[in-house]
């Protein structure tokens, strides 16, 4: 599994032979590419509905979206996608399989409006576990499982299902504050489902959300957690 950082939520996962894009948001200070220097992925995953995760989602609107109902029927009707995942979206707790990774739907606690109006709302927000097997409660030690948190507060769903039941390798989670998570209760989420790997993200792209991310490699190392933290260069691209 290759992952790939475009700054603020937005990241490429390439498993076998197929390719993820999750927020596609390039207007932020930690990339230098516009969305057509992006090859079109097979699959674009959209957490929930605001400006800075779907903005550049109409670009690549020959991939199968995976969203939430509410929000599959606005990107199909206002961003041109014609492939809906299951043909409608999906939603909290279920698993598709897309292509060679495997896709599960988790809660995100936050809100969820429609471009930057927040007057409609596109169902709940989310975040997704991606894999190269299904999660099973019979665990293969060789699957490799990236948790993308979303846009969400600390939840105690961290701890009690996504750690214990689908087991992130890699967590990216976001740190900004004011919006989200800050360093320290990002910290405790890394440590809920105990990933072996950490990855800064949300921050930095406007003035509300401007961080030192050194205080979040602190606060990680504050919790006792065993968790390595990946501060990634915008584009920049690790492998599993």
């Amino acid at each position: 599994m290759e992952l790939t950082w475009y700054g603020h939520s937005a990241f490429g996962v390439e498993i076998g032979e197929t390719t993820l894009l999750i927020d596609p948001f390039f207007g932020n200070p930690k990339t230098d590419l516009d969305p057509s220097a992006i090859d079109t992925p097979d699959y674009v995953l959209l957490t929930h509905g605001h400006e800075d995760h779907v903005a550049h989602a109409e670009a690549f609107s020959d991939a199968t979206l995976v969203a939430v109902p509410e929000l599959a029927t606005y990107a199909s009707e206002e961003f041109g996608y014609d492939d809906l995942i299951g043909g409608m979206g999906m939603n909290m707790g279920g698993t598709v399989e897309a292509g060679d990774a495997f896709v599960t739907m988790v809660r995100a606690d936050h809100t969820n409006g429609l471009m930057t109006g927040y007057e409609h709302s596109a169902g709940p927000p989310a975040g997704f576990v991606v894999s190269d097997t299904k999660p099973t409660r019979t665990s293969d030690p060789d699957s490799e499982t990236f948790y993308h948190a979303g846009d969400t507060a600390l939840m105690s769903e961290m701890r009690d299902v996504i750690g214990p039941f689908l087991d992130p390798d890699v967590a990216a989670v976001p740190v900004g504050d004011h919006f989200t998570m800050g360093p320290m209760q990002a910290a405790v989420a890394v440590d809920w489902v105990d990933a072996d790997y950490a990855i800064p993200m949300h921050y930095d792209t406007f003035p509300p959300i401007e961080i030192d991310t050194e205080t979040f490699e602190r606060e990680v190392e504050a919790t006792d957690s065993d968790a390595e933290v990946v501060v990634l260069d915008g584009d920049e691209t690790v492998s599993l």
